[in-house]
């Protein structure tokens, strides 16, 4: 591999990523001891009790994980497992404390003494999560993950990982702009207030933790609606963007917006992914026969953007901006596909169909599931039209032979479809805003980003440009089968 400008930069940095064991910051991690060994620490910092307890988190869910073959296979175990020892610091933290409540001063002094690049990616992606923990890991983590940058002596850069629906329910030409304080009425403090109070509330009420968690998981939905966002990852992140913007000061901050982060588009290799993603969940319902309506819009840009390509523009962004000495302003880069390669909907459908047609899904029984074509309904008011027609009646017969029997016969089957019902409903409501979506996201930032980087590498190994993909290949025979592979 020949680099021009890129390797010599990573050369003797240290740098410290948040969110360490999650699915983008493992290809992160990866990518760097592949392309850069040369690179000088690798800090990372992982929820954990204690460093060994970290170290333990990171050989068990980084380390071994499949995506490392690749470099194992490269280099050697042996050596792979020197470099890792050199290089990698876990660090056993919590965003949401400040100082990530690091206990050994010397690792902290370390630290802020050393620090050259900063990459925040630890979330919360739970589109309804508990507000308080939103809250904690989202915003105020933000913020203690800024502090911390304030305090470090040679820190170049702080980029922080974020989404494109930041913005929520868009439609039109959806710009990389910034959130300001000053266009929103949100003030931290009062929501912070309304959470200390529910807590209080559900307290003197004796709940179960079960039904505390659902009751701070609908406050989450009821404070971004009520703000004007469609749930509480997208209205938490949204503050999180607020606060480093206002409290950064001559901190040089790049923002990355990706989209719908799928599968890797070819590094390591084609295919790898790790916890379920979006609209992973509607496919995986479809193969296995479980539904074949859906609530979706068929003319929605079903924005994808495959993980290695979101990780490239992080690399990007900071050989760009990484010795930029002017701060005025702060950078934002929508990382998407709708503009330059977009993917309806309906095209997906019709790829995922052709895919369980041509490999279909083998039951616990050894039968094949034949599936039918996928049908979309464009509004929350036809799809739950839909369930009313095809499914209430069926719970009311079930209901009432449970009545009739005593409910000793079937309780279970009624109790389960009511689960599926409710469960089908409610996903669907948290989906609602990328499923049926009228916007496409603006890139005139990172196309200008992409064009920088063609002087800083010989080759496509900062490759983050979408309009390369063939949406029916990178699905039929690089995504859909990664997902069934790994996740089903």
């Amino acid at each position: 591999m020949e680099l021009s400008k890129f390797e010599p930069f990573l050369v003797g940095k240290t740098i410290l990523i948040t969110g360490a064991t999650g699915f983008l910051a493992k290809i992160l991690v990866e990518k760097i001891l592949r392309v850069q060994p040369d690179v000088k620490k690798l800090f990372l910092l992982l929820r954990a009790s204690d460093i060994k307890s970290a170290r333990k988190r990171f050989n068990d869910e980084i380390l071994q994980a499949e995506l490392f073959n690749v470099l194992r296979e490269k280099i050697g175990t042996n050596n792979l497992n020197f470099l890792v020892e050199e290089k990698v610091f876990p660090i056993a933290g919590d965003i949401s404390i400040e100082d990530f409540g690091i206990e050994n001063s010397e690792m902290k002094d370390e630290m802020l003494k050393e620090i050259d690049i900063i990459i925040h990616s630890a979330a919360t992606t739970r589109f309804d999560e508990r507000y308080d923990i939103a809250m904690n890991i989202n915003v105020l983590g933000a913020s203690n993950v800024l502090k911390f940058a304030k305090r470090c002596a040679n820190v170049k850069i702080l980029v922080h990982v974020s989404t494109a629906y930041v913005g929520g329910e868009g439609e039109g030409i959806i710009s990389e702009k910034s959130f300001n304080f000053g266009d929103y009425y949100i003030d931290i403090d009062v929501e912070r207030k309304v959470i200390e109070d529910k807590l209080k509330e559900l307290e003197a009420q004796n709940l179960t933790s079960k039904e505390v968690t659902m009751a701070m998981r609908n406050l989450g939905i009821q404070r971004a609606s009520l703000h004007g966002w469609p749930n509480t990852y997208s209205f938490t992140k949204a503050m999180g963007e607020m606060m480093l913007g206002h409290f950064k000061e001559n901190l040089q901050l790049v923002i990355i917006r990706p989209t719908i982060i799928t599968s890797t588009y070819k590094e390591p290799f084609p295919g790898w992914i790790e916890g379920l993603k979006s609209l992973d969940t509607f496919m995986l319902i479809y193969g296995k026969g479980i539904s074949n309506v859906f609530l979706g819009d068929p003319n929605t840009n079903a924005d994808l953007i495959p993980g290695d390509m979101v990780v490239n523009s992080i690399l990007a962004t900071i050989v760009a901006h990484g010795n930029n000495k002017s701060h005025q302003n702060h950078f934002i880069y929508n990382i998407s596909s709708s503009k330059g390669n977009p993917l309806k909907l309906d095209d997906m459908k019709l790829y995922t169909f052709h895919y369980f047609t041509k490999n279909p899904w083998i039951d616990k029984d050894g039968n094949i599931i034949k599936v039918k074509e996928i049908t979309f309904l464009s509004s929350m008011d036809n799809f739950q039209a839909y369930i009313s027609r095809y499914y209430w009646p069926l719970l009311k017969v079930l209901q009432l032979v449970n009545v009739l029997t005593w409910y000793y016969l079937i309780d279970g089957t009624y109790t389960n479809l009511k689960r599926k019902i409710n469960r089908a409903i409610r996903l669907s409501e948290l989906y609602k805003p990328y499923l049926i979506f009228h916007g496409s996201f603006d890139d005139s930032n990172t196309e200008r980003l992409r064009m920088a980087m063609k002087e800083y590498t010989m080759d496509d190994v900062l490759n983050f440009d979408p309009s390369c993909i063939n949406w029916e290949d990178y699905l039929m025979n690089i995504h859909i089968p990664g997902v069934v592979k790994r996740l089903a």
